[in-house]
């Protein structure tokens, strides 16, 4: 898994790449949290994601809510055909 993270004055654009699962909810986390420091507005492509389960999908519930609670903007910009599968299934596809 490996999280891309374009920065300027205003949004943080984060990819990522490879699985958001159970294996490495605690590093996502972490990079999760550290993507919210210095921006008004964060953005989240989800194309590349090749696994997405229950914790990738609190992951980024939490990041949501996280910036919701900072008053900053949040987008998701793309799905992958896991992460799609996964909100479906959870009837959440219209919240990311």
């Amino acid at each position: 898994m490996l999280v891309n993270i374009e920065r300027d004055k205003t949004t943080h654009r984060l990819t990522v790449d490879g699985e958001m699962t159970v294996v490495n909810a605690v590093e996502l986390r972490k990079v999760f949290a550290d993507s919210l420091e210095g921006c008004s507005e964060v953005e989240i492509d989800l194309s590349k994601v090749s696994e997405f389960d229950s914790a990738g999908f609190q992951l980024l519930l939490a990041l949501k809510l996280a910036t919701q609670k900072r008053s900053k903007g949040f987008r998701v910009t793309a799905h992958s055909p896991s992460t799609t599968q996964v909100l479906s299934l959870y009837n959440m596809k219209g919240e990311f």
